[in-house]
């Protein structure tokens, strides 16, 4: 079996990594003041959001299309028909659909869809965990309810310190963000788990109080000093990712997974402040081979 991805859900393997596993990852495309550029093919994080800073236009995103990705399971196929295509949240993005219309463009591939119904990080570990299951032999059935189970059991919670990329790309309401930008609110987000899509989950003055009701919200759910598997991301801000990895740690017994970039496409709608955390029971973990 192999496995096929979109950039956005930000799998933290070196390259030869998802060669072993036979994970193959499509790029998302961003383009900026004209300029079109395939996510981890054409542009560097770093050049990206230096290139947003310089610029007033604001980003656009899109999903492969059906036709691409229909000529990558196409491609796979001609090695091993059986092919596990996993992406990021329909509530966010189109890429799900390509893929589902993709797949029925290539009837000698047997391609399954699986909806991560999340993003970056969360999404990364359904990827990874299908990945390892189907080197171990493990059967199609029981992958998808190893994914389902990391998918029941993780969550995602962001935070940042400006909101004009989010109300540029409609992920929040335009006068609620344009109030929250007045009043210098930094929201709390999340993804809830039955759509997909952003819920804002608390807000503070500062970006250190909302990283502070990040990890009470965490608390809340898991309990003080619950051991859970971590992931801190950001979209350029190493700084505010280690405070938010202090933070994380100084509550619980972590077993971090490596901390990385966010994909430029998720970024390119949240802007270059953002920082993020993947958390789930270190004991789901314990059931990928």
């Amino acid at each position: 079996m192999q496995i096929v991805t979109d950039s956005g859900t930000d799998v933290q393997l070196s390259l030869a990594e998802r060669a072993a596993l036979n994970i193959y990852t499509v790029p998302l495309v961003v383009s900026l003041n004209g300029a079109s550029y395939r996510e981890g093919l054409d542009i560097e994080p770093q050049v990206f959001y230096r290139e947003l800073a310089a610029t007033g236009s604001l980003p656009i995103t899109s999903q492969p299309s059906p036709g691409a990705l229909a000529e990558v399971y196409r491609d796979l196929a001609r090695k091993d028909p059986d092919i596990l295509s996993i992406h990021i949240s329909s509530g966010l993005s189109g890429t799900v659909n390509s893929a589902r219309a993709a797949a029925a463009m290539v009837p000698e591939a047997r391609v399954t869809v699986v909806d991560t119904k999340t993003l970056s990080a969360a999404s990364g570990w359904q990827v990874e965990a299908a990945a390892r299951a189907a080197r171990a032999g493990w059967s199609l059935e029981r992958i998808l309810a190893l994914t389902a189970e990391i998918s029941a059991a993780s969550d995602s919670l962001y935070t940042l310190r400006e909101l004009r990329y989010l109300i540029h790309g409609g992920r929040i309401g335009h006068m609620k963000g344009l109030l929250a930008q007045l009043l210098n609110i930094k929201p709390i987000i999340g993804v809830e788990k039955e759509g997909g899509t952003y819920v804002q989950r608390g807000q503070a003055r500062s970006i250190v109080g909302a990283m502070g009701g990040l990890v009470k919200l965490i608390e809340r759910q898991h309990g003080a000093g619950a051991r859970l598997r971590v992931q801190v991301m950001h979209s350029a801000d190493p700084e505010g990712a280690r405070a938010l990895r202090e933070a994380v740690a100084e509550r619980f017994s972590c077993v971090f997974a490596p901390d990385g970039v966010l994909s430029l496409v998720l970024g390119a709608h949240t802007g270059p402040s953002l920082v993020a955390v993947a958390f789930a029971s270190a004991d789901v973990w314990s059931a990928v081979p």
